[in-house]
């Protein structure tokens, strides 16, 4: 009987080789199948979720463009064999943050940001340190951020394929703090604005493009809701022509850790990148990721004729060309930095990104490197 023990030890161990060699094959096949794409067979398929990406969109319904769109997202969605993107529409008392949090707390991987300035501000605070992506369909006046983004303005369909195919790319982020606000019954009140409702001394309010104080601002808070909607960013030039003749601002200005320096100007503003409708370039050094603040403080003297020199300043540097002489009536003074503390008497107005922060005395900026994903062209 020893013999029968032995066959049977043998057929053991011929069946225990055969079944080796035969995972081994089966292991074989299946890493070709996954090299050259071929589908799984049911009980190999992985339990993961869908890895394509969800896309969430906060809309802004009081834009007439927004009308219809959402109809149009949701096909081309279909049509590109994505997910069904989510939807979210902002309200006066919310303009976008809190729809944001919420697509972001359902899963987005993307939220688009459908609206103007305003809305795209609202999206990127609550997207900021998420390091998930935003995206843009820009249906407003300005459009800054996709124009300095080289983003399609004025048509969201082109925009729309964007979000579908686009790169994504991180970007700094400025931030303004109103240190102290200027009392708006005192003498440093401009008639004919108002001040905006987040008026809360200390709260920072997130820009992507440019913060000023002064000039800018006071063009920005008395521009025209019916007029911008007729004529777009034309109606703050018109409202800006009212300003010409007013008193320069006395400021102190402090640039990170330096010695801060007293000056008589016109406009402070402080760029995280330099592009403005109309094809004027402001901050020609302003990049958007270098994870600096670009400053310009601009100033005019000698009424229309010193406007005069100083658009002709703005149009020439838009091109490369600078002029450094020291006795212009209208002139443009550059420098960088990552925090930027400004204090003005009586107060003067803000804007953050064309909205309006009101009548300050004092604010403080600075730039957080890389803290924003956008998706771009």
């Amino acid at each position: 009987m020893a013999w029968t023990l032995w066959v049977a030890i043998a057929a053991l161990a011929v069946a225990v080789v055969a079944l080796v060699v035969a995972l081994g094959l089966r292991a074989q096949q299946s890493r070709l199948r996954r090299a050259h794409g071929a589908e799984l067979p049911v009980e190999e398929t992985p339990l993961d979720d869908d890895p394509r990406e969800l896309v969430a969109f906060v809309a802004n319904p009081s834009k007439p463009d927004v009308v219809g769109l959402e109809a149009v997202v949701r096909r081309a969605f279909a049509d590109a064999a994505l997910p069904d993107p989510l939807w979210f529409e902002t309200t006066v008392a919310d303009p976008g943050v809190g729809q944001t949090r919420a697509a972001l707390a359902q899963g987005a991987d993307v939220v688009v940001a459908v609206g103007g300035d305003g809305t795209v501000r609202a999206v990127a605070e609550g997207m900021v340190g998420s390091g998930r992506t935003m995206g843009l369909v820009p249906v407003g006046t300005g459009n800054l951020l996709a124009r300095n983004l080289d983003l399609p303005v004025g048509d969201a369909r082109a925009a729309l394929a964007v979000v579908i195919a686009g790169s994504d790319r991180p970007i700094d982020v400025g931030w303004v703090t109103v240190l102290r606000y200027a009392d708006p019954a005192g003498p440093g009140d401009v008639e004919g604005t108002t001040l905006d409702p987040v008026r809360e001394p200390g709260k920072e309010h997130i820009f992507l493009v440019i913060a000023g104080l002064g000039f800018d601002a006071a063009m920005v808070a008395d521009a025209d809701d019916e007029l911008k909607a007729k004529v777009g960013w034309v109606a703050y030039f018109v409202a800006g022509i009212r300003h010409l003749h007013g008193r320069r601002m006395r400021a102190r200005i402090q640039l990170d850790d330096s010695p801060p320096v007293d000056a008589r100007l016109r406009s402070l503003m402080i760029g995280n990148c330099g592009r403005l409708p109309g094809g004027i370039t402001l901050l020609p050094d302003a990049v958007i990721d270098d994870g600096v603040l670009d400053v310009a403080a601009v100033d005019t003297r000698g009424g229309v004729v010193g406007w005069a020199q100083l658009f002709g300043e703005v149009v020439m540097q838009g091109l490369g060309v600078r002029n450094d002489l020291p006795a212009k009536i209208g002139r443009i003074d550059h420098a960088r930095a990552r925090r930027v503390r400004v204090r003005v008497e009586e107060g003067e107005q803000a804007q953050v990104d064309g909205d309006v922060l009101g009548l300050a005395v004092e604010i403080e900026t600075r730039v957080d490197p890389g803290a924003l994903v956008v998706r771009t062209a």
